[in-house]
């Protein structure tokens, strides 16, 4: 009897592997039919991971998206699942403990079955514990093997910790090739050994595309016993994103597994809506180089779902560094030449930083400190002149241990700085914080929301979701748009910058494109803050192009004009690429002017606050 390949669309991360931002809700309801149609999926990828994010930061409620987005399913039989951080939730950052089990609570209620939880580190003491929170909260968990290639990612280590997951109660195993680098006759190997002992347990294989494994593995892996494929479908497969079903049942079938039929009619209605959505809006957000298959991406071993973001945002660097080598004279760079040297800088870091699984937040953390360092040492700088305090965490054993150990460079420069390593349970350094959030929503007269998914969110995404609330998310994505949507159409006569009004739930914002990278939105009603008198002293300008913040976290107190400040002590941050980046003062002083509200696009060189 043929052995039966099912198959699972993984709708969230085609969009993230392909570009910045996921659909709407009305266009997730409206392509759900023809996906249900076509028949062949027994599993559909819905949510987690950047998905609620991205909702929040173009405005719309996630938790709402969720419920509505998984119901279709439901009633016909197929089972969602989503994408899940371990000890980082659904962001980049750790959660603490309440937070992580409401997690659960939330995403059950809303209608996800199936959660796929792994660790960049691959570190059990972050998935073990979601395994837990998961299955108590009725959820089937999935636990993952992040893949790379690497002298210490061995077949013996992944068989080794997929036997740990699964005595630890995972129900599945999920052998996550974020970056499809993995080689596929290890990756059937891997997958004999683990049936070999646990014949019973479900295998699902997630890989990308871009470097041109994928076909390959797949047909490894389902040889070798596993149960479920991911796959993609047209105009978004392949590239940075995953295969295409059609091909990807012609070769099971071929090879002789029992594989479901696809209904190509629905199939091209499924097509068509998706395209539909790219014309909207969400193809602004894609790089046409995404869509293109690269071999070079096996050296750097960068993941599809940071592919997809990365090729966008390095536009704006690009931008950045060529505006500082225009003003000192030097040669510009292409965005090719850009990309190589990242390419080369991350396999050179990589080892140096502890060999973490390249996949989200540590592939993000590799890529922002090679990006930093090429930008530093364009201009003349040192490697490593600006290490964000998150990428410190990670090399420091705060959010886990390092599969391999961390140079003597950055051990030394770790010790000049006084940072200390860790060895704790990486959960001890993030208490319970529901009740802080809880006290925050009764403040500002905020429902909890059913099954307390609103709190949930707060807790979760806290500076996403006060821009949400606040409207001010809505009105920066609106005019990001609105710049993108002119610059494709510059010979529309449009002149920049110009200033156009977004309403949001009633608030009106006045918002300019073509100025201050097109971000700039701030109410068009007066404002009530108090203005900030205008000081005098040195300029504290920012290192890099990103958001601006007083604080990180939300028990963090802000520093205020009139605050007197030690040099080295941080004032603010700018959040760049995922990742909050220290500002510190430059010189010992007092605050005369903070330049910025909090949450406003900057670009490099833009002054932050004085210091007098």
């Amino acid at each position: 009897m043929a052995k039966e390949i099912k198959f699972s669309l993984v709708f969230r991360d085609l969009w993230q592997s392909s570009g910045k931002y996921q659909p709407r809700v009305d266009q997730l309801v409206k392509v759900a039919p023809s996906i249900v149609k076509m028949g062949c999926f027994a599993r559909v990828e819905t949510n987690g991971g950047g998905f609620e994010q991205v909702n929040l930061l173009y405005g719309e409620n996630p938790n709402k998206a969720v419920r509505a987005w998984t119901k279709p399913f439901h009633e016909a039989g197929i089972q969602t699942h989503m994408l899940d951080r371990a000890l980082n939730g659904l962001r980049m950052s750790p959660v603490p403990a309440d937070v992580r089990k409401l997690f659960y609570k939330v995403k059950h209620a809303q209608g996800t079955d199936i959660t796929r939880i792994f660790c960049g580190l691959n570190d059990t003491r972050n998935i073990i514990p979601s395994i837990k929170y998961s299955k108590e909260a009725g959820m089937i968990a999935q636990a993952s093997l992040c893949l790379t290639y690497s002298p210490l990612h061995t077949v013996e280590y992944y068989t080794n910790l997929a036997f740990e997951l699964i005595e630890a109660g995972a129900d599945e195993i999920c052998l996550k090739d974020m970056a499809g680098v993995a080689r596929p006759v290890s990756l059937g190997e891997i997958v004999k050994n683990i049936k070999a002992k646990y014949p019973n347990i479900t295998i699902q294989y997630h890989g990308h595309a871009g470097p041109g494994f994928s076909m390959a593995t797949i047909l490894e892996v389902c040889k070798a016993g596993c149960d479920i494929v991911d796959c993609g479908m047209e105009p978004l497969s392949w590239g940075t994103g995953h295969a295409d079903i059609i091909a990807v049942r012609e070769m099971l079938a071929d090879a002789g597994f029992a594989v479901p039929e696809i209904n190509m009619s629905a199939y091209m209605e499924a097509r068509t809506l998706i395209q539909e959505m790219m014309d909207d809006f969400l193809g602004y957000y894609i790089p046409s180089k995404n869509r293109l298959m690269n071999s070079l991406l096996i050296g750097p071993g960068l993941p599809g779902g940071m592919m997809g973001s990365l090729m966008t945002d390095l536009e704006t660097n690009l931008e950045s560094l060529n505006k500082w080598k225009e003003k000192n004279g030097k040669p510009k760079l292409s965005q090719d030449e850009l990309l190589i040297k990242l390419f080369d800088e991350v396999k050179y870091i990589w080892p140096l930083m502890g060999y973490p699984c390249l996949v989200t937040p540590f592939s993000q953390y590799v890529k922002n400190m090679a990006l930093m360092n090429v930008m530093q040492m364009e201009k003349g700088k040192e490697r490593w002149s600006m290490i964000a305090d998150d990428i410190w965490d990670m090399m420091l054993g705060k959010s886990g241990r390092l599969p391999g150990p961390l140079s003597q460079e950055l051990i030394d420069k770790a010790k000049e700085q006084g940072r200390e390593f860790h060895t704790e349970d990486p959960q001890s350094n993030f208490p319970d914080a529901l009740d802080t959030f809880r006290k925050e929503m009764a403040e500002n007269n905020w429902e909890l929301g059913e099954d307390e998914e609103e709190l949930f969110e707060l807790a979760m995404h806290p500076q996403q979701y006060r821009a949400y609330k606040s409207g001010k998310a809505k009105a920066d994505f609106e005019a990001d748009l609105a710049e993108r949507k002119a610059k494709k159409n510059a010979g529309s006569g449009m002149t920049f910058p110009q200033t156009i009004v977004v309403e949001v739930e009633g608030q009106k914002y006045n918002v300019t494109i073509g100025a201050n990278n097109g971000n700039t939105a701030t109410p068009a009603a007066s404002n009530n803050a108090a203005p900030v008198a205008a000081g005098e002293g040195n300029d504290l300008c920012s290192p890099l192009e990103g958001k601006f913040y007083l604080v990180k976290g939300a028990g963090d107190v802000a520093v205020k004009v009139g605050d007197s400040v030690k040099k080295g002590q941080t004032v603010c941050y700018v959040e760049a690429m995922k990742t909050f980046n220290a500002i510190a003062a430059e010189a010992d002083g007092v605050i005369t002017e903070i330049c910025l509200q909090s949450g406003a696009s900057v670009s490099e060189d833009d002054v932050l606050m004085k210091i007098k």
